[in-house]
């Protein structure tokens, strides 16, 4: 039987081992994106390929920049948070003040969990034959594909996962405080107002932000509702490509300076989405 003090240090050795791995996926992740990326940015400059709107895989005029397919995936990330807010935090004050413990919340807790899971392309599908059609018969637009429709499907998709963060910090909330509040003559909506929202504040919002990151890198939904046409959107109707969708429609075709800039588009999504998360992430570590 091997010693206690030997068990000890194999089991160590097998957690530094595993987070090692972890590390080195990482490094060698980014060091994938990045060496796949400097063709297209040596070619064209780092700059240049942010700024340049231009996509024009034409052999004798090729040229390839990035900015209208940022524009399309901040923009569409931002109003699906802005639709997804007036929902998901009233779900999350339901399961986790009104009706924190009892069976509806629970119930409510279950589907929204069960929300959370469903893959992207079922949302997708969904929007193709639920909301599409809605936008077309409001006549915003003809064929109902934009961004305004992509927006909608994704708002739906995130707000499960920010109703569910934002619940568990409104349910963290001290106890004695709501009691002194209501020991004091307050009512339920002074309660929500005067102590949770300031002490689960920061809490909900770093759920909002780690729920952005999640919509920015969102690719098939999209993919099937943008309409995905390499142009900057100057209306909410009309059509346009997020980084994911523009990878996802033309990267199986792609070669040479094409795949390059692909790949660097790939690389700016994922430092984009890094920074929010790390954000998110240092909003929570403020609140423990």
């Amino acid at each position: 039987m091997r010693p206690s003090w030997l068990n000890d240090r194999l089991f160590r050795l097998l957690l530094g081992s595993a987070a090692g791995a972890i590390l080195l996926i990482a490094a060698g992740m980014c060091y994938a994106l990045w060496s796949g990326a400097m063709p297209a940015f040596e070619h064209f400059g780092f700059w240049q390929f942010l700024s340049s709107t231009t996509w024009d895989p034409r052999p004798e005029s090729e040229s390839y920049g990035a900015l209208a397919f940022i524009v399309g995936t901040l923009l569409t990330a931002a109003l699906a948070m802005l639709f997804c807010f007036p929902l998901s935090l009233p779900v999350a004050l339901f399961t986790g003040e009104y009706f924190r413990g009892r069976r509806v919340a629970k119930v409510l807790s279950t589907v929204i969990d069960l929300l959370s899971g469903i893959p992207s392309i079922v949302y997708g599908l969904w929007g193709f034959y639920a909301v599409r059609p809605v936008i077309v018969e409001l006549g915003l637009s003809s064929q109902g594909f934009g961004i305004l429709t992509a927006s909608i499907v994704l708002s739906i998709m995130v707000i499960p996962y920010a109703a569910s963060l934002s619940a568990e910090f409104i349910s963290m909330v001290p106890r004695e405080l709501k009691e002194g509040a209501y020991s004091l003559g307050a009512t339920r909506v002074d309660v929500i107002r005067r102590v949770i929202m300031p002490v689960a504040g920061s809490g909900i919002f770093a759920s909002y932000i780690l729920a952005l990151g999640r919509a920015l890198g969102e690719t098939m939904a999209v993919t099937m509702l943008i309409g995905n046409t390499n142009l900057i959107p100057h209306a909410l109707t009309d059509t346009g490509n997020t980084m994911a969708s523009v990878i996802a429609n033309q990267f199986g075709e792609a070669s040479g300076l094409k795949l390059s800039s692909l790949i660097a588009i790939g690389l700016l999504l994922f430092l984009i989405t890094a920074c929010i998360n790390l954000f998110g992430r240092f909003i929570l570590r403020r609140l423990t």
